[in-house]
Order: C-alpha cells, then structure tokens, then sequence
C-alpha cells in the first residue's frame, strides 16, 4: 500500500482556491469569512484527512497513528429494525474512517435464526476476523446480543449498555432528550402533558419514558400510567386506544418519544379536529425531520445520530490502542429544536 501523503493548510487551500491565511483563521475560529466557506473548509479537510496539531496531538497521547499505513476492516453489525437510521450511523463512522483509509461493512443479522444456531452463523460470516465490530441499536433478541459480547473482538455498542456488561457504548442521550422536552413544555405553561411511545422492545425506549416520569415529578405533576400510551403495539388496534387516550385525558401537549410513532400521533390530532399547536402541542423524536410535507417542521430532540457514529469510530481506535483500560459509557448531548408544533398551550 502506497504511503499516505501529509495533507497541510496549504494542501486544502490549493482545493478550494483559498488563501492558507483563510484556511488557518477557518480553524482557529477567527472571523472574516461566511459561515458558508468556514464549513466547507471543514469539509474539504474531512476529506483530505486533514489532521490539526491538537488532534494529532489527541490521537498521539492515545496511543493512535495520526498517518497509519494498515488498512483496517469493520463492520456494523445491524438488524431490520435499524434501518431506520442506520444510513446516519454509517455515515459517521465513514466519515471518521475515511481520514485513515479504513473499511467499514454492514451486516444484518438474520431474524429467522435459532439461538443455538447464532454462534455457528456468526463464525460463517466472518464476523470474528474484523479488525473491530459495531453494534447496532434494535438488535432486540438478547440471544444475538449475548454472542456478540462474547467476540474476542474489540467492540463498541452503540446503544445503552445492559448493566454488568463489559462493553464501551456511545449512545444519543435521549434520557436527558426527554427531561429537556418536558422542561420545554413546562416552560410554556403545559401542565397535561401525555407521553406516547412504546416501552418495552428496548433499554433506549423505557429510558425514555423514565426519563419522562422523573421529569413530570420534578416539576410536581403526577403520572398515572393509565393515561399514556406506553404498551406494546399488537396490530393496528392500539392507534384506536390511542386516540380514546387521548379524548379521555385531554392533554394540552404530546410528547412522542419512537420515530416511528410520530406520524401516527399527528394524524390522530388531525382525526380528532385537534389543530396543532394551537390545540394541542407535539414534540416528536424524530431520527431527522422528513423532506416529504406530510409532517410540519417538528420540535424535537436533534438526536445526533450522525455524531454518535463518528464518535464511535474515535473511540474504537482508542480500545485497539489501550485494551487493558477500563470500559466507558459515552453518551452524546441533544439539544432541543424548536418547530412549529409546540406553543403555549390553548385557554
């Protein structure tokens, strides 16, 4: 494999046609340029490989080469239930990797499989000779989970940890996402404040929703289960349940805390002739807002799925680098969008 060849200042200001001078004030944050050449001199340097001295520095006191010349492979191992925002998961991990010449690959892991079948499934693919391995979220079936802990292979879940696993994770924190959604709303004068979302298939989802009651106690108002629509989802009969929720509680505000969930939510407010927000507030935790119409401009949560892989890419080459060091949890910050959906509530 040829030597990779050191990108400098210089080096991304000939790409863009640009002076190294602005190059240089672009990463020392100076002003003096819009904010549109500012990001894609970012950009460019994504592209090129470009390293700062701080971030070879970074790597260097890591342990990691800033230049490597091995070309290493992983994979993203993901199920069906993935999909949803997988491309934003991949998309940051190739964004990292892509500095360093490294390979990653996508894995779906079969649903039809039985448990004593995995292991056997797991060696065929050629899972266990990756230079390292990523776990998707939704990977629901514990028995998958438990082979994948058990790869002498350097590991990162993305996802929330199980407890007394032995596992770095880097996760979207949508514990602190939902605590923030009700704060918001608090804020507003909201006070009838109905969560939507189902509670059970995984750890991020009950998260969520304790995240919720733990909030709603804070600001002091009580939560009755009974009122929100939390159980599982069995058929098309539950978006009925939903809706006679949603009459018998009449909330002034609607926290829905699955993707997946949001339109259906949306549309029961429209079945209802409840007019959003000035009826009824939504917050939606969308992967990412829709470029169909279907749905308006959200708030939401801006879950930062897309930074969660890139982080995940750093911290996979930091457990190659020091595999003795003890295991961490890494959970990304979100901040709250503020859409058309959310005003205070009607008199």
């Amino acid at each position: 494999m040829p030597i990779r060849k050191k990108v400098t200042l210089d080096t991304i200001a000939k790409e863009l046609g640009l002076t190294v001078q602005t190059v240089s004030k672009a990463f020392k944050g100076k002003p003096g340029m819009s904010e549109a050449t500012r990001q894609s001199i970012f950009q460019t340097a994504e592209k090129l490989g470009y390293c700062t001295l701080d971030q070879i520095r970074s790597l260097r006191l890591d342990h990691i080469t800033p230049y490597p010349n091995d070309r290493r492979r992983f994979v993203l191992a993901q199920t069906q239930e993935s999909v949803a925002y997988n491309r934003l998961l991949l998309q940051g991990l190739q964004d990292r990797f892509f500095s360093f010449g490294y390979q990653i690959e996508l894995l779906m892991l079969p649903r039809e499989l039985r448990e004593r079948q995995i292991a056997k499934w797991i060696e065929a693919s050629g899972m266990t000779y990756a230079d390292g391995i990523f776990i998707a979220p939704s990977i629901d079936s514990e028995a998958w989970e438990s082979n994948l802990f058990q790869l002498q292979v350097p590991k990162i879940l993305l996802n929330f940890p199980p407890p007394g696993v032995k596992i770095d994770s880097v996760i979207w924190d949508v514990y602190d996402a939902a605590y923030q959604s009700v704060a918001y709303l608090h804020s507003l004068g909201h006070r009838r404040i109905m969560y939507v979302g189902d509670i059970h298939k995984q750890r991020g989802f009950i998260l969520r929703w304790q995240a919720f009651c733990y909030a709603m106690d804070r600001f002091g108002v009580g939560v009755d289960p009974a009122l929100h629509s939390t159980g599982e989802r069995t058929g098309p009969k539950w978006r009925e349940q939903l809706m006679e929720q949603m009459v018998r509680h009449a909330p002034t505000a609607i926290i829905c805390g699955i993707n997946d969930e949001v339109p259906i939510v949306y549309d029961a407010c429209r079945r209802l002739g409840w007019r959003v927000p000035e009826r009824i507030s939504l917050i939606g935790f969308l992967n990412e807002q829709p470029d169909d119409s279907q749905l308006p401009p959200f708030t939401r949560p801006l879950l930062p799925i897309h930074e969660t892989g890139y982080r995940a890419a750093d911290r996979m080459l930091w457990r190659i680098a020091n595999p003795a060091l003890p295991f961490e949890h890494i959970r990304i910050h979100c901040d709250l969008h503020l859409g058309s959906t959310s005003s205070a509530p009607y008199n």
